[in-house]
């Protein structure tokens, strides 16, 4: 029988060799790589062609939400599967934009886990039930206001990236370094940024990019 070929991305060295270990004991999954950053698990998925990607929504360098999305585009028969401790309706809202086929919260059971790989190998969705109230409710809602918050998709997707490098403490220098652009062009997009948020100073363009998911308070 074929094994589901998994790829862990998660940034705690712990809890990625516990990660693997959980999974490793399930007779039929393999873990086929690991990725400690957003940018590196974009790079392994492309290199080792995973079944499933299980990404942690808090990652540094490129969160998970923006390397679900580019994994999801640029590699579609890897699907990804997101691991994460935020219950937040704005965060469910973009693992779903971001492409992913399911989100399991940290908290759960074992088994929890294991169905919900071979649910989404199967080509199906799986949410853990306190996901799957919060998105039942921020339809209702949504259906109710008929109306949607659409402030996400204000930036650009580069703007992202040098948002979230740039809410992390990285210099100018460094971002240029890691997203291959000069240190002119970081600074043109940070402007941008400023001006599409009408921020006045890094701390607020650093609140935004908390409120949206982008960086956590434990990255910073």
């Amino acid at each position: 029988m074929k094994r589901i070929r998994v790829l862990l991305a998660e940034d705690h060295m712990v809890v990625r060799q516990g990660l693997r270990l959980l999974l490793e004991s399930h007779g039929g999954i393999e873990v086929v790589a690991e990725a400690s950053d957003g940018r590196e698990a974009v790079r392994k998925t492309g290199e080792m062609k995973p079944d499933i990607v299980l990404m942690d929504i808090s990652m540094p360098v490129l969160n998970g939400l923006v390397a679900t999305n580019q994994i999801t585009k640029q590699f579609p028969e890897s699907k990804v599967l997101v691991l994460t401790m935020h219950e937040n309706p704005e965060i469910i809202r973009q693992v779903l934009k971001a492409g992913a086929a399911g989100c399991v919260v940290k908290k759960s059971a074992a088994d929890d886990v294991f169905i919900a790989i071979e649910t989404v190998y199967r080509g199906e969705a799986f949410f853990s039930p306190s996901i799957s109230k919060i998105l039942l409710d921020d339809y209702v809602h949504i259906v109710k206001h008929d109306r949607l918050n659409k402030s996400e998709q204000i930036l650009s997707d580069r703007e992202i990236e040098v948002l979230q490098l740039m809410a992390e403490g990285r210099s100018n220098r460094e971002i240029g370094d890691l997203l291959c652009i000069s240190v002119k062009t970081v600074e043109r997009h940070k402007e941008n940024i400023k001006g599409k948020l009408g921020a006045k100073d890094q701390v607020e363009l650093i609140k935004y990019a908390i409120s949206k998911g982008m960086i956590w308070l434990d990255k910073i």
